[in-house]
């Protein structure tokens, strides 16, 4: 099966869908996470008082990026291409739910994800795990090896890996993870090109 042949594609946002502008060094540094940690796994270790008023600043300060959201590179007429072409298109995002919402209406994009087909870190076990991916699948009724992944980073491509998708790395310079890649397009415009 090529990319061509796809129906079923599951996009990461921040960073492939929009210009990446999270400050991560800054958000370790607000909620006193360390340097090397994940943020994500982090929070969810701490105390639920504390986790909970930690989360509710993630919140805010994310809704500030996802209001002022720019679309990636090609990220508008990609998205638009494959929703023409009838294929069923979903977000997993480490981000809320409710903001990858904004993100997608901020950046044009609104109309082309069902609602229920945008799932965040409350819907499912947050990325590299695969079970929003897996979710999805479910929901689509499709073999997540007939399904596509497109990130970013890592926990994207780890995440498409484990569901058992294809996996497409987008928007960075290099390929740091070969091994965890089927393809690799260096940002959105490659990427419509691939699928002709």
């Amino acid at each position: 099966m090529t990319l061509k042949d796809v129906k079923h594609w599951v996009f990461d946002m921040d960073g492939t869908l929009t210009v990446a502008v999270h400050d991560f060094a800054l958000i370790r540094r607000e909620l006193e996470i360390p340097a090397d940690a994940d943020i994500l796994t982090h929070l969810n270790g701490l105390p639920t008082e504390v986790a909970a008023a930690k989360h509710a600043w993630l919140l805010e300060h994310e809704r500030e990026l996802a209001q002022a959201s720019t679309a990636a590179p090609g990220a508008v007429e990609l998205v638009r291409d494959l929703a023409a072409r009838g294929c069923r298109l979903g977000i997993l995002t480490r981000n809320a739910q409710e903001l990858a919402h904004i993100t997608l209406k901020a950046i044009g994009l609104g109309e082309c994800f069902a609602p229920e087909d945008v799932l965040g870190r409350d819907n499912a076990a947050h990325k590299p795990d695969p079970d929003g991916l897996l979710q999805l699948a479910r929901a689509w009724d499709v073999a997540a090896a007939n399904m596509v992944m497109v990130g970013d980073y890592y926990f994207d491509l780890a995440c498409g890996r484990a569901a058992g998708s294809k996996t497409v790395l987008v928007n960075v310079p290099e390929n740091p993870w070969p091994e965890l890649t089927d393809w690799h397009a260096k940002d959105c415009y490659a990427l419509r090109r691939l699928l002709g």
